[in-house]
């Protein structure tokens, strides 16, 4: 099983995460301000069943490659390691972004819910950080590392739609909140950036 130690920065890197504003949280605030609560709570729990998808397929695919080739899983843990190196480094030179919100045309709830699912799944940028992220966590000695695939995913899927309901639920004084922390908006990136470049460095130099 997970120690607890791998939990908590799990647990943390995911948080970082979140503080950068996807397309996923993009389209969760589009369905609150044209369809209402309802509507953005339905998105995010939508969006959350897709990296269920995801969660699933990493795995399936990735714990059936490390009982058929270990070296192969080091590969896969390598390129991951590599593609979170980018990723830090992508995030501490991008410069800050104005948050837009995409244009959608208004549907019901559960059109929302449904909707946001393919959405997420066939995002192939998703699919690919599942892919380099998951793995990073997974101890073979500690156990299945389907089990240990499958409990990280559902972590990240719980962390994701309780993270994108509080959003909805505390829209307008977050919005506030976040004008008065230009500090916030001003470091994220660095903030990300330097946690992707730690981890994929900790992996890469790690032994099993």
């Amino acid at each position: 099983m997970l120690d607890l130690s791998t939990l908590g920065t799990f647990v943390a890197v995911v948080l970082g995460l979140f503080l950068i504003p996807g397309p996923a949280v993009l389209l969760v605030l589009t369905r609150t301000v044209h369809g209402g609560r309802k509507a953005g709570i339905l998105t995010g729990l939508g969006v959350a069943a897709g990296d269920f998808i995801h969660t699933l397929g990493a795995a399936i695919g990735l714990s059936a490659l490390l009982m058929t080739s270990a070296l192969a899983f080091n590969a896969v843990k390598i390129v991951g390691a590599a593609y979170l190196v980018y990723l830090g480094v992508r995030a501490l030179r991008e410069k800050q972004a104005s948050a837009h919100l995409p244009t959608v045309a208004p549907v019901s709830a559960s059109k929302a819910f449904f909707q946001a699912i393919p959405a997420e799944v066939l995002n192939p940028k998703t699919a690919l950080f599942f892919l380099a992220f998951l793995p990073q966590f997974v101890r073979p000695e500690h156990g299945s590392s389907f089990l240990q695939f499958t409990t990280l995913g559902l972590i990240f899927v719980g962390m994701s739609a309780l993270y994108t309901t509080l959003i909805v639920l505390t829209i307008r004084p977050l919005g506030k909140l976040v004008k008065r922390l230009t500090w916030l908006s001003r470091w994220q990136n660095k903030i990300i950036g330097v946690l992707f470049i730690s981890l994929g460095l900790r992996v890469a130099t790690q032994t099993r």
